[in-house]
């Protein structure tokens, strides 16, 4: 199977106007991040009617938020989750390979300052591999000194015995939703932004579609749907507690919010492709400093935490930790003033019914499907690289909940996503954005009117008027957070180039483009707590 190579407009007055046209779909999903973009696609790919609408930007949520690793997940093969593991590992594959321009393999390095850390990760890294079989990048490396700093120049060395090379991969997270989302749409599902579900529809006691809103217009809509998804991510009680007050059921959370924070900083810390790995920190936690789109992202944090918000901000003990850390491992210590942008991401982590969710690492990273009385299906959990199989999951799900008609698996293993260059990638994700993150929509975006024209760092007029016309984009924020990853990368730097984006796509879109929105979010990014 594969998908359309030319790209489809996104006017959204044509989505809309498909969007009111009543009709019952197979499968509506709530929840355009990950988790629900992968249900929309896979549904697509097997011949299902879709829709899936979002309340805010497609990946606007935890999804544009990760470290950026598509990994098989050490840590947890550290806790004996073998299972997770080995199919976090076959997962990790299929992403690369159906997305090449987007995701990538990238070896990672532990620096051993201890004599036992070498052989002691090292055989760890090595069952890692076993795990991973035929799926495997790389082969597990022992370094001794030399190669250590030479893989990692700016590592301390003081003390330094060794280390252990390993791979696993990395990618462009809102990029790769997007790529979902528009090769869903290529397969005839339709999929819209700024469209929030309001309520859900019952019918004799069981959930059968639900309205929703476009936020820029105030238009309702009715959907119905055999089946519903419930994919909110760290919102999903509420969309389930909204199904309980409808038939007088209470409902128990299942989700207790993690915040994980992230720093960037020039890639003059650590010039390297190489990432470095820090298995265990002092309080036991996991650090990361990621080569990425031409800066180096450190991070990360894992805090609860009890208020779900659209944009929450670092803790001031987060910072300082990575900070603290940072300059453990590193000959030259980052500083606040270093930072060029912070970011917070909400990982929907799974309560047990009997926990109070206070201590995030006795929590489940697995993703958990469930079923309502009213049968509206739940997906929360999980991560990036296993979005496939939870996609999987969530299919198998509405099956046996008899909502919709079973047909095979499997059809999304070998299925390239949108933008997928025929040639071998050449680029690398941690190389600065550029038209080469493209793929093969590269020669489109050239085709349109200021392709020649350099807005600045890796972004051309052309490529905002692709976001508006090709990749749903409505915003400022859209352009400069998600289609490009500026605002992740150098919030100042998107301060600068926001007015001349807001000019494009006012004149693309006919609307406004939220430019002091995005500006008083931008400061936000920039500026770290001290």
């Amino acid at each position: 199977m594969t998908t359309a190579s030319a790209p489809l407009p996104t006017r959204r007055a044509d989505l809309l106007a498909r969007l009111a046209q009543p009709h019952q779909y197979d499968l509506a999903v709530i929840g355009g991040g990950a988790t629900g973009l992968g249900v929309a696609l896979d549904a697509a790919a097997r011949g299902f009617s879709v829709v899936l609408v979002d309340s805010h930007d497609f990946a606007k949520g935890t999804s544009s938020r990760a470290t950026k690793l598509v990994h098989g997940g050490v840590r947890y093969l550290a806790q004996g989750n073998i299972a997770l593991v080995r199919e976090a590992l076959h997962e990790r594959t299929t992403l690369l390979n159906n997305a090449p321009h987007l995701a990538q393999p990238l070896p990672f390095v532990m620096p051993s300052y201890r004599f036992w850390e070498t052989p002691f990760y090292g055989i760890g890294l090595k069952m890692y591999d076993a795990l991973a079989g035929k799926a495997g990048l790389g082969a597990t490396e022992f370094l001794g000194r030399d190669r250590t700093l030479a893989c990692l120049p700016t590592a301390r060395t003081e003390g330094l015995k060794g280390g252990v090379k390993y791979w696993d991969g990395q990618f462009d997270d809102a990029r790769l939703a997007l790529a979902l989302a528009r090769t869903a749409a290529s397969l005839g599902a339709l999929v819209v932004n700024y469209c929030p579900a309001r309520a859900l529809i019952h019918e004799e006691g069981k959930v059968a579609g639900f309205v929703c809103e476009d936020t820029e217009s105030g238009q309702q809509f009715t959907v119905r749907a055999r089946a519903v998804v419930n994919a909110t991510g760290v919102w999903v009680d509420a969309l389930r507690q909204m199904d309980g007050d409808a038939i007088g059921r209470p409902v128990k959370p299942i989700v207790a919010p993690s915040q994980g924070v992230h720093i960037v900083v020039d890639r003059e810390f650590l010039p390297s492709d190489h990432a470095l790995m820090v298995p265990k920190t002092a309080d036991g936690r996991v650090l990361f400093a990621v080569p990425w789109l031409g800066k180096l992202i450190l991070g990360t944090t894992d805090s609860p935490r009890q208020d779900i918000v659209r944009e929450p901000e670092p803790f001031r003990e987060e910072v300082r930790f990575i900070l603290e850390e940072s300059a453990r491992y590193l000959t030259r210590a980052p500083k606040l003033e270093d930072i060029r942008s912070v970011w917070v991401g909400l990982r929907p982590l799974v309560k047990p019914q009997d926990d109070d969710g206070d201590n995030t690492k006795s929590l489940s990273r697995e993703h958990t499907v469930l079923t309502s009385r009213t049968g509206l299906v739940t997906v929360t959990g999980g991560k990036w690289t296993t979005y496939r199989a939870m996609a999987e999951d969530v299919l198998q799900k509405c099956f046996t909940a008899g909502l919709l008609a079973e047909k095979p698996a499997g059809v999304t293993n070998r299925l390239p996503l949108v933008g997928t260059p025929k040639e071998a990638v050449r680029h690398r994700i941690s190389d600065a954005q550029g038209l080469h993150s493209y793929g093969s929509d590269a020669a489109a975006v050239q085709g349109l009117p200021g392709a020649d024209v350099d807005l600045g760092d890796g972004l051309s007029a052309a490529m905002v008027r692709f976001a508006a016309r090709f990749e749903y984009a409505r915003t400022v924020e859209d352009v400069l957070a998600r289609r490009s990853r500026l605002l992740f990368l150098d919030a100042r730097r998107a301060i600068e180039l926001a007015p001349a984006v807001a000019q494009i796509l006012e004149e693309e879109l006919g609307t406004d483009a939220g430019l002091e929105a995005f500006v008083a979010l931008a400061q936000q990014y920039l500026h770290a707590p001290a």
